[in-house]
């Protein structure tokens, strides 16, 4: 899951970064509301953790722009400022919750995992299924009958992208951005290696999915006949 935090304050975003991390999450770092914006516009995220008092676009405004734009994406305010009327303010914005510093490390992460609990395709369960395979998040494992494969971080991510989206095709350019990030320098090849990876590894689980590739367009799972 990847998280971005637009928080103006460098060593507390690094601080939130490291946890975050810690925890088996993708975060990325804005800190101003310009670019916070235009983060969060770019539809990679599945979290976003926003100061209020920000330079270039405060919290709140960019919170209207992001709604205005049709963003349904969870937001939690993260703010020093605890008055009622400023938890209220950021409520009727379209906060889905607001957190008031200084904080709990186990409260930030319990309202994290609540707002990914808010829709169908936000949900996070420890296990996901495809055809003959479950790719488990507490061991990060690739599982198919008897036999398991461990992941990387980037395998794993990858692999629950697929999963995930298992209707549609993935192109490259949703698997850089989701994967890499938005300001990575990542390209086309590095896509190609990874599913390079996870293809071997399906085939050394003997598994009868199969990732393909849609020519000019990107990948998408498919099950196939057992063997």
């Amino acid at each position: 899951m990847r998280v971005l935090i637009v928080e103006d304050e460098q060593r507390l975003a690094a601080t939130l970064q490291d946890l975050l991390v810690l925890n088996n999450y993708t975060a990325d770092v804005c800190h101003d509301g310009e670019s916070g914006l235009d983060n969060a516009l770019t539809g990679i995220y599945d979290v976003v953790i926003l100061d209020v008092m920000l330079p270039k676009l405060d919290g709140l405004t960019l919170l209207r722009r992001l709604r205005a734009h049709g963003s349904t994406i969870p937001v939690l305010m993260l703010t020093a400022r605890s008055d009622l009327s400023d938890r209220v303010e950021g409520l009727d914005c379209g906060a889905d919750y607001y957190l008031t510093k200084p904080f709990e490390p186990k409260e930030l992460l319990a309202c994290i995992r609540a707002l990914s609990r808010r829709s169908p395709e936000m949900n996070r369960t420890n296990e996901l299924t495809f055809g003959d395979l479950t790719l488990s998040k507490d061991t990060f494992s690739l599982i198919c009958g008897s036999r398991s494969v461990h992941l990387s971080r980037k395998e794993f991510d990858l692999c629950e992208l697929l999963i995930r989206n298992h209707a549609q095709v993935i192109t490259k350019e949703t698997i850089l951005l989701k994967i890499w990030g938005y300001e990575s320098d990542a390209e086309d090849n590095n896509a190609e290696v990874y599913i390079s990876f996870l293809r071997r590894k399906l085939t050394h689980l003997k598994s009868r999915v199969r990732i393909r590739t849609m020519r000019m367009i990107g990948y998408r799972l498919e099950e196939g006949e057992e063997t």
